[in-house]
């Protein structure tokens, strides 16, 4: 019996250390868990945020290689899970039957599905700043658009823990610079062979709404492959990190089980 791979992607404005409380509770389930980070993200937090140039010309283009890679590098079909970016990133893999299933997390938009004006901005830089600068949040906008449904003790652990500058070329690639989308936000939603993918939001994300998801979801309803949607009530872009965390983690865990995606699989 051979384990079933869970490969993790982050998003933006997050290190892959994001990950570890569900990389730690799938390896208890018995899953082999894997959350590489970007192309050049440094090991740590403090690195990321003292160093970030590696970050900084970042592209879907090149993201979404990266991940490829390491999916088609296994010796087993994992299972992608991905939130924001990294969920885009994931629908866009298993569209193009890369992995065995696909959990999108208050993901990124794909296919020209629109952000609502008033949110479009949270996502915009700074067009007078070079196109090769990182993007920073500070802690106070942290709390403010992305973990706005907690308190600002527990925002600000966060932000300490776990945020990072993100790629300003790569928000321009997702169209929030007034640019035209990257063909990597094209997904493939009318495949009917690829295998089973949640989508989930929270209802007070104030960077991917919750309308959006649902418009996605909708984008998927000609598609006979297996596709659901889970709503989290009063939960924010941060719902992967925050104290609901587990809530979360243990839904995905359970839709696994429902759709037969075991932890260890037989071989031959």
């Amino acid at each position: 019996m051979n384990r079933t791979p869970v490969v993790f992607i982050h998003g933006a404005w997050l290190h892959a250390l994001s990950w570890e409380p569900w990389a730690e509770r799938f390896a208890g389930r018995g899953f082999r868990t894997l959350a590489p980070g970007w192309p050049g993200e440094a090991a740590d937090v403090r690195e990321s945020r003292r160093s970030p140039g590696a970050l900084a010309g970042i592209t879907l283009d090149a993201l979404t290689d990266h991940y490829a890679q390491i999916a088609r590098s296994l010796d087993a079909s994992p299972v992608i899970v991905g939130h924001s970016v990294g969920g885009l990133i994931a629908q866009h893999l298993v569209g193009a039957d890369v992995g065995r299933a696909a959990v999108a997390i208050a993901p990124a938009p794909i296919n020209g599905v629109p952000l609502p004006g008033a949110t479009a901005p949270l996502w915009t830089p700074d067009r007078a700043d070079p196109a090769d600068q990182p993007v920073a949040l500070s802690s106070e906008r942290f709390h403010q658009v992305f973990a706005n449904t907690v308190a600002v003790e527990e925002s600000d652990r966060l932000f300490e823990r776990y945020a990072v500058p993100t790629s300003r070329r790569l928000l321009a690639d997702l169209g929030y610079a007034g640019t035209a989308r990257s063909p990597r936000t094209v997904v493939d939603v009318a495949n009917a062979g690829r295998g089973p993918l949640l989508l989930i939001s929270g209802q007070e994300d104030r960077l991917v709404p919750d309308s959006v998801t649902r418009t996605v979801y909708k984008q998927y309803g000609d598609s006979t492959a297996g596709t659901d949607l889970k709503q989290f009530a009063d939960r924010a872009h941060s719902l992967v990190i925050d104290d609901g965390w587990r809530t979360v983690a243990d839904h995905v865990l359970g839709w696994l089980d429902e759709h037969g995606v075991r932890a260890r699989a037989a071989t031959g």
